[in-house]
Protein backbone atom coordinates (compact mmCIF):
# COMPACT_ATOMS: atom_id res chain seq x y z
CA UNK A 1 0.00 0.00 0.00
CA UNK A 2 2.84 2.25 0.84
CA UNK A 3 4.44 1.60 -2.54
CA UNK A 4 1.22 2.28 -4.33
CA UNK A 5 0.86 5.55 -2.52
CA UNK A 6 4.32 6.57 -3.46
CA UNK A 7 3.68 5.73 -7.10
CA UNK A 8 0.57 7.79 -7.12
CA UNK A 9 2.53 10.68 -5.76
CA UNK A 10 5.13 10.40 -8.51
CA UNK A 11 2.58 10.31 -11.39
CA UNK A 12 0.87 13.50 -10.38
CA UNK A 13 0.16 15.98 -13.24
CA UNK A 14 2.91 18.59 -14.19
CA UNK A 15 2.67 21.90 -12.58
CA UNK A 16 0.89 24.76 -14.38
CA UNK A 17 4.03 26.94 -14.69
CA UNK A 18 5.80 24.41 -16.91
CA UNK A 19 2.97 24.44 -19.43
CA UNK A 20 3.03 28.21 -19.60
CA UNK A 21 6.78 28.26 -20.17
CA UNK A 22 6.53 25.82 -23.06
CA UNK A 23 3.67 27.79 -24.59
CA UNK A 24 5.45 31.11 -24.51
CA UNK A 25 8.63 29.56 -25.84
CA UNK A 26 6.83 28.16 -28.85
CA UNK A 27 5.04 31.47 -29.33
CA UNK A 28 8.27 33.43 -29.45
CA UNK A 29 9.81 30.95 -31.83
CA UNK A 30 6.85 31.35 -34.20
CA UNK A 31 6.98 35.15 -33.90
CA UNK A 32 10.72 35.26 -34.61
CA UNK A 33 10.29 32.97 -37.61
CA UNK A 34 7.53 35.18 -38.98
CA UNK A 35 9.67 38.27 -38.37
CA UNK A 36 12.62 36.79 -40.22
CA UNK A 37 10.43 35.88 -43.20
CA UNK A 38 8.71 39.26 -43.13
CA UNK A 39 12.05 41.10 -42.86
CA UNK A 40 13.33 39.47 -46.00
CA UNK A 41 10.16 40.53 -47.84
CA UNK A 42 10.39 44.07 -46.45
CA UNK A 43 14.06 44.37 -47.40
CA UNK A 44 13.31 43.14 -50.92
CA UNK A 45 10.47 45.66 -51.35
CA UNK A 46 12.61 48.51 -50.01
CA UNK A 47 15.36 47.72 -52.49
CA UNK A 48 12.88 47.53 -55.35
CA UNK A 49 11.21 50.85 -54.53
CA UNK A 50 14.45 52.67 -53.59
CA UNK A 51 12.79 54.08 -50.49
CA UNK A 52 16.01 54.31 -48.51
CA UNK A 53 17.86 55.98 -51.42
CA UNK A 54 15.19 58.65 -51.74
CA UNK A 55 15.18 59.27 -48.01
CA UNK A 56 18.97 59.59 -47.87
CA UNK A 57 19.07 61.78 -51.01
CA UNK A 58 16.53 64.17 -49.55
CA UNK A 59 18.44 64.34 -46.30
CA UNK A 60 21.70 65.04 -48.16
CA UNK A 61 20.00 67.72 -50.27
CA UNK A 62 18.87 69.51 -47.08
CA UNK A 63 22.37 69.58 -45.65
CA UNK A 64 24.07 70.83 -48.85
CA UNK A 65 24.91 74.51 -49.12
CA UNK A 66 23.14 76.57 -51.82
CA UNK A 67 26.41 77.01 -53.80
CA UNK A 68 26.89 73.23 -54.08
CA UNK A 69 23.35 72.36 -55.28
CA UNK A 70 23.66 71.02 -58.84
CA UNK A 71 21.75 72.93 -61.49
CA UNK A 72 19.01 70.72 -62.94
CA UNK A 73 19.11 70.11 -66.64
CA UNK A 74 16.16 71.18 -68.74
CA UNK A 75 14.84 68.11 -70.43
CA UNK A 76 12.04 68.09 -72.89
CA UNK A 77 8.86 66.18 -72.37
CA UNK A 78 9.05 62.49 -72.80
CA UNK A 79 12.79 62.30 -72.09
CA UNK A 80 13.74 60.84 -68.68
CA UNK A 81 16.02 63.00 -66.61
CA UNK A 82 19.45 61.73 -65.66
CA UNK A 83 19.28 59.38 -62.70
CA UNK A 84 15.67 58.29 -63.40
CA UNK A 85 14.25 55.41 -65.35
CA UNK A 86 11.36 55.76 -67.73
CA UNK A 87 8.82 54.96 -64.94
CA UNK A 88 10.03 57.95 -62.88
CA UNK A 89 12.00 55.96 -60.32
CA UNK A 90 15.65 56.88 -59.71
CA UNK A 91 18.12 54.48 -61.24
CA UNK A 92 20.60 54.77 -58.42
CA UNK A 93 22.46 57.20 -56.21
CA UNK A 94 23.60 60.29 -58.02
CA UNK A 95 27.39 60.45 -58.30
CA UNK A 96 28.84 63.67 -56.93
CA UNK A 97 30.31 66.01 -59.51
CA UNK A 98 34.13 65.99 -59.62
CA UNK A 99 35.70 68.80 -57.69
CA UNK A 100 37.22 71.53 -59.88
CA UNK A 101 40.98 71.45 -60.22
CA UNK A 102 42.89 73.84 -58.07
CA UNK A 103 43.50 77.11 -59.83
CA UNK A 104 47.11 78.12 -60.28
CA UNK A 105 48.83 81.18 -61.64
CA UNK A 106 51.89 81.15 -63.88
CA UNK A 107 54.65 83.23 -62.42
CA UNK A 108 58.18 84.07 -63.45
CA UNK A 109 59.45 82.31 -66.56
CA UNK A 110 56.27 80.22 -66.90
CA UNK A 111 53.99 83.20 -67.58
CA UNK A 112 53.72 83.89 -71.34
CA UNK A 113 54.77 87.32 -72.40
CA UNK A 114 52.05 89.46 -73.93
CA UNK A 115 52.35 89.60 -77.67
CA UNK A 116 52.36 93.01 -79.19
CA UNK A 117 50.20 93.44 -82.22
CA UNK A 118 52.37 95.09 -84.82
CA UNK A 119 51.45 95.76 -88.39
CA UNK A 120 53.34 93.45 -90.71
CA UNK A 121 54.85 95.35 -93.55
CA UNK A 122 54.57 93.73 -96.97
CA UNK A 123 57.75 92.09 -98.09
CA UNK A 124 59.73 94.06 -100.58
CA UNK A 125 59.63 92.61 -104.08
CA UNK A 126 62.70 90.53 -104.88
CA UNK A 127 65.37 92.50 -106.58
CA UNK A 128 66.39 90.89 -109.83
CA UNK A 129 70.15 91.09 -110.08
CA UNK A 130 71.38 92.88 -113.12
CA UNK A 131 72.87 90.58 -115.74
CA UNK A 132 76.63 90.61 -115.74
CA UNK A 133 78.20 93.00 -118.16
CA UNK A 134 79.14 91.39 -121.43
CA UNK A 135 82.89 91.22 -121.70
CA UNK A 136 84.47 91.74 -125.08
CA UNK A 137 87.86 92.15 -126.66
CA UNK A 138 89.25 93.59 -129.87
CA UNK A 139 90.58 91.02 -132.31
CA UNK A 140 92.53 91.56 -135.54
CA UNK A 141 91.14 90.20 -138.80
CA UNK A 142 93.01 90.32 -142.10
CA UNK A 143 91.47 91.31 -145.42
CA UNK A 144 92.90 92.24 -148.84
CA UNK A 145 93.32 95.62 -150.46
CA UNK A 146 94.36 95.94 -154.11
CA UNK A 147 96.70 98.84 -154.75
CA UNK A 148 96.43 101.15 -157.75
CA UNK A 149 99.11 99.23 -159.64
CA UNK A 150 97.40 95.88 -158.94
CA UNK A 151 99.53 94.89 -155.96
CA UNK A 152 97.68 92.72 -153.42
CA UNK A 153 98.18 93.99 -149.88
CA UNK A 154 97.00 92.41 -146.65
CA UNK A 155 95.25 94.83 -144.28
CA UNK A 156 94.21 94.23 -140.65
CA UNK A 157 91.03 95.56 -139.06
CA UNK A 158 89.95 95.41 -135.43
CA UNK A 159 86.65 93.79 -134.54
CA UNK A 160 85.07 93.80 -131.07
CA UNK A 161 84.42 90.15 -130.22
CA UNK A 162 82.46 88.89 -127.23
CA UNK A 163 84.59 86.72 -124.99
CA UNK A 164 83.77 83.02 -125.12
CA UNK A 165 85.36 79.63 -124.60
CA UNK A 166 86.37 79.41 -128.29
CA UNK A 167 87.65 82.85 -129.36
CA UNK A 168 89.66 81.47 -132.32
CA UNK A 169 86.57 79.86 -133.83
CA UNK A 170 84.59 83.09 -133.32
CA UNK A 171 87.26 85.09 -135.17
CA UNK A 172 87.41 82.61 -138.09
CA UNK A 173 83.63 82.76 -138.52
CA UNK A 174 83.81 86.57 -138.65
CA UNK A 175 86.60 86.31 -141.22
CA UNK A 176 84.44 84.16 -143.51
CA UNK A 177 81.64 86.75 -143.30
CA UNK A 178 83.87 89.22 -145.12
CA UNK A 179 84.38 92.96 -144.59
CA UNK A 180 81.62 95.22 -143.30
CA UNK A 181 80.06 97.99 -145.40
CA UNK A 182 82.36 100.56 -143.81
CA UNK A 183 85.38 98.37 -144.52
CA UNK A 184 84.33 97.85 -148.11
CA UNK A 185 84.11 101.63 -148.46
CA UNK A 186 87.79 101.67 -147.56
CA UNK A 187 88.54 99.30 -150.44
CA UNK A 188 88.83 96.08 -148.40
CA UNK A 189 87.83 92.76 -149.96
CA UNK A 190 88.17 89.06 -149.13
CA UNK A 191 89.74 86.46 -151.42
CA UNK A 192 88.30 83.47 -149.56
CA UNK A 193 85.96 81.72 -152.03
CA UNK A 194 82.27 82.49 -151.40
CA UNK A 195 80.30 79.62 -149.84
CA UNK A 196 83.28 78.42 -147.82
CA UNK A 197 82.20 77.08 -144.43
CA UNK A 198 84.28 76.81 -141.30
CA UNK A 199 83.97 73.29 -139.84
CA UNK A 200 86.27 73.09 -136.82
CA UNK A 201 89.57 74.17 -135.30
CA UNK A 202 91.86 72.27 -132.94
CA UNK A 203 95.09 73.47 -131.39
CA UNK A 204 97.84 70.88 -130.98
CA UNK A 205 100.92 72.36 -129.40
CA UNK A 206 101.62 75.58 -131.33
CA UNK A 207 99.82 74.40 -134.49
CA UNK A 208 96.14 74.94 -135.13
CA UNK A 209 94.35 72.52 -137.46
CA UNK A 210 91.57 74.35 -139.32
CA UNK A 211 89.05 72.42 -141.40
CA UNK A 212 87.06 74.11 -144.19
CA UNK A 213 84.47 72.84 -146.63
CA UNK A 214 85.44 71.86 -150.21
CA UNK A 215 84.57 75.35 -151.48
CA UNK A 216 87.88 76.52 -150.01
CA UNK A 217 89.69 74.68 -152.87
CA UNK A 218 88.24 76.73 -155.73
CA UNK A 219 89.35 80.32 -156.24
CA UNK A 220 88.46 82.22 -159.42
CA UNK A 221 91.37 84.66 -159.03
CA UNK A 222 94.04 82.08 -159.82
CA UNK A 223 97.34 81.73 -157.96
CA UNK A 224 97.18 85.22 -156.48
CA UNK A 225 93.69 84.43 -155.19
CA UNK A 226 94.88 81.19 -153.47
CA UNK A 227 97.85 82.97 -151.92
CA UNK A 228 95.62 85.80 -150.76
CA UNK A 229 93.04 83.51 -149.06
CA UNK A 230 95.77 81.50 -147.30
CA UNK A 231 97.42 84.71 -146.14
CA UNK A 232 94.11 85.93 -144.62
CA UNK A 233 93.62 82.67 -142.67
CA UNK A 234 97.23 82.25 -141.48
CA UNK A 235 97.72 85.84 -140.34
CA UNK A 236 94.34 85.98 -138.59
CA UNK A 237 94.94 82.66 -136.71
CA UNK A 238 98.49 83.51 -135.67
CA UNK A 239 97.27 86.68 -133.95
CA UNK A 240 96.74 84.39 -130.96
CA UNK A 241 99.90 84.08 -128.89
CA UNK A 242 99.71 80.29 -128.58
CA UNK A 243 99.47 79.71 -132.36
CA UNK A 244 102.64 79.74 -134.49
CA UNK A 245 101.48 78.03 -137.69
CA UNK A 246 98.34 76.67 -139.39
CA UNK A 247 97.56 73.31 -140.97
CA UNK A 248 94.77 73.60 -143.57
CA UNK A 249 92.31 70.67 -143.80
CA UNK A 250 89.54 70.12 -146.34
CA UNK A 251 86.51 68.36 -144.85
CA UNK A 252 88.77 67.19 -142.02
CA UNK A 253 91.38 65.65 -144.38
CA UNK A 254 94.92 66.81 -145.17
CA UNK A 255 95.37 67.87 -148.81
CA UNK A 256 98.84 68.32 -150.33
CA UNK A 257 98.01 71.00 -152.86
CA UNK A 258 95.47 73.73 -153.24
CA UNK A 259 94.33 74.76 -156.72
CA UNK A 260 97.23 75.32 -159.11
CA UNK A 261 100.05 73.76 -157.11
CA UNK A 262 99.92 75.74 -153.86
CA UNK A 263 101.42 73.41 -151.23
CA UNK A 264 99.26 73.06 -148.09
CA UNK A 265 100.43 69.56 -147.07
CA UNK A 266 102.41 70.97 -144.10
CA UNK A 267 101.75 73.73 -141.57
CA UNK A 268 102.07 77.31 -142.85
CA UNK A 269 103.38 80.25 -140.86
CA UNK A 270 103.61 83.96 -141.64
CA UNK A 271 107.00 83.57 -143.30
CA UNK A 272 105.48 81.30 -145.96
CA UNK A 273 104.08 84.34 -147.79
Amino acid sequence: MAALKNRNKNTSPPPKKTIQFVFWTLFFIVIISLFIVSWQLIESNVKKTGLLDRLFNREAARTESPSEIPVPLEIGPGVPSPGQAEDGLPIGPTEPAPEPADEFTLTGDEAPEPQSLTETKPAAPPVTPAPPAVQSRDRALYFIRVDGDGTILRTSVNRTVTLSDSPLEDVLRLLLQGPTAAEKARGLITLIPPGTKFLRAEVRGSTVYISFSEDFQFNTYGVEGYVGQLRQVVWTATEFSNVKDVQILIEGRRVDYLGEGINIGSPLDRDAF
